[in-house]
């Protein structure tokens, strides 16, 4: 499997003079195609900076990131927003639906900014996988908290993302949805092969993950994995 994203010695810095606060202190980094990594850590610690950073969302102050093959450190903006939009899928913990669009049209707007025809018979396999196609007609508010992320991640899947980039998706949700959509974003990681990332404050989340990493002070370590015994529990 190839690596999909390599960061090298990724500094973030915020501030100056006395004011400077560096976020991220040296991070190398890489995610190999169909890998699914957790990266847990208290607040504050540069968890949420890490995934900007990684999706091209905000510029480092020094290091390198390379996508599917191609230095991003180096494109212009529009190249850089081109980049994104083909290569990269975010699932937000609000799961980030317009809220006056239909289910299905959430997808069409996807098919608008590519100009092309809508692809229904793809839209609606896409909802049939994630459980979720008799919503396609319905609006985000008459959707359950779960519902609503299961569409968002079938929206982060729809353009086939190399890069799929989770901030929190489960922190709106109860246990058990929680549960359902991390094991939903794990399956679709290893059977449609997309690296995917999720961060999460919340370390029950994390037991299914290929690869699990703490971010503390602005360091990225990685963690052992749970045991059978703890992934059970």
């Amino acid at each position: 499997m190839k690596d999909i994203l390599i960061m090298k010695q990724i500094i973030k810095k915020f501030g100056h003079g006395h004011a400077e606060i560096t976020a991220l202190k040296g991070i190398d980094f890489s995610i190999k195609q169909g890998e699914f990594i957790s990266i847990i850590g208290p607040s504050g610690s540069g968890k949420s900076t890490f995934l900007t950073i990684s999706g091209g969302l905000q510029n480092p102050t020094s290091g390198e990131i390379i996508i599917n093959g191609t230095n991003f450190s180096t494109l212009n903006e529009k190249r850089r927003a081109r980049l994104r939009f083909k290569e990269l899928g975010f699932i937000l913990q609000s799961s980030n639906l317009i809220p006056f669009l239909k289910i299905k049209e959430q997808f069409y707007l996807v098919d608008n900014v590519e100009k092309r025809t809508q692809q229904e018979a793809k839209i609606d396999a896409l909802l049939d996988s994630l459980d979720v196609l008799a919503l396609k007609n319905k609006y985000p508010n008459e959707l359950s908290g779960g519902e609503r992320q299961r569409v968002a991640i079938g929206r982060a899947l729809y353009n086939e993302p190399s890069l799929i980039l989770a901030d929190e998706p489960t922190a709106s949700l109860d246990t058990d949805h929680a549960y359902d959509v991390v094991k939903l974003l794990v399956k679709e990681a290893h059977e449609k092969e997309k690296a995917t990332i999720m961060v999460t404050h919340d370390p029950r989340m994390v037991k299914w993950s290929d690869r699990i990493f703490r971010m503390e002070d602005g360091l990225l370590v990685e963690e052992p994995m749970p045991t059978e015994h703890e992934k059970s529990n």
